[in-house]
């Protein structure tokens, strides 16, 4: 049987990773990035099959991962993590450089990148696994700490957007909040449902500071629901 909390024990980076070229790209928010070799220097991403970078990452064979730090802006999340390239050119506004392979590269609020050449593709199920050799690695901010999934989840209080390998069905969770008095919140600008009685926090405990891991709306933006 299978504990489904134990899974938040497992450590993950958060990352932007960028495929594509200077006529078109297109980027998502990956807290599956790690190395698997180390000579050569080979790192491996995660895409949801459904993602609209898994097509842009076949067809040029490469990627780019921008590190992300702890203090980073909660819209780079909402932009990347939780709205779909199909409907948003999410490279217009960002800050780019461009690759050796011609791969976009994010700038924005990134501490250190990576670029690499797709060497493999593996079918994982629900998501292609990319495997990649480093063609180049560079620090912008060695002053800042990278953010990891456990601090976006428990400092941020933030979930994983729906293709994330990670994310969970709150269903397979245990109801830690049954016994308590929940109250239900909604988002007046994407509609996110914060209910209390399958969140970890409850919403009055969320700090003043906490935004939507949906939209990345403020707190203030959230209506109580009457039951």
């Amino acid at each position: 049987m299978i504990n489904f909390e134990t899974l938040f024990k497992i450590s993950y980076g958060l990352y932007i990773v960028a495929s594509g070229d200077e006529k078109y790209g297109n980027a998502y928010i990956s807290n599956t990035v790690f190395q698997v070799s180390s000579e050569p220097p080979k790192f491996a991403t995660c895409c949801n099959k459904d993602n609209h970078t898994a097509d842009i990452i076949d067809a040029s064979a490469s990627f780019s991962v921008s590190v992300l730090h702890q203090e980073s802006a909660t819209k780079v999340f909402g932009k990347y993590g939780y709205q779909s390239g199909k409907k948003l050119d999410k490279l217009k506004d960002a800050k780019l450089k461009y690759g050796s392979t011609g791969v976009p590269i994010v700038l924005d609020e990134a501490i250190a990148y990576l670029e690499c050449k797709v060497i493999n593709k593996i079918d994982v199920g629900t998501h292609w696994l990319f495997i990649g050799e480093l063609i180049d690695a560079q620090i912008l901010d060695d002053s800042k700490e990278p953010i990891t999934y456990a601090y976006y989840r428990d400092i941020r209080k933030a979930v994983a957007p729906k293709n994330a390998p990670t994310y969970l069905d709150k269903s397979k969770l245990e109801n830690k909040q049954a016994t308590r008095e929940a109250e239900v919140h909604r988002c007046l600008v994407c509609g996110h449902i914060h209910d209390d009685a399958v969140e970890d926090t409850k919403f009055a405990d969320l700090p003043d500071d906490w935004h939507c891991p949906i939209c990345g709306a403020d707190k203030e933006d959230f209506e109580k629901l009457e039951q």
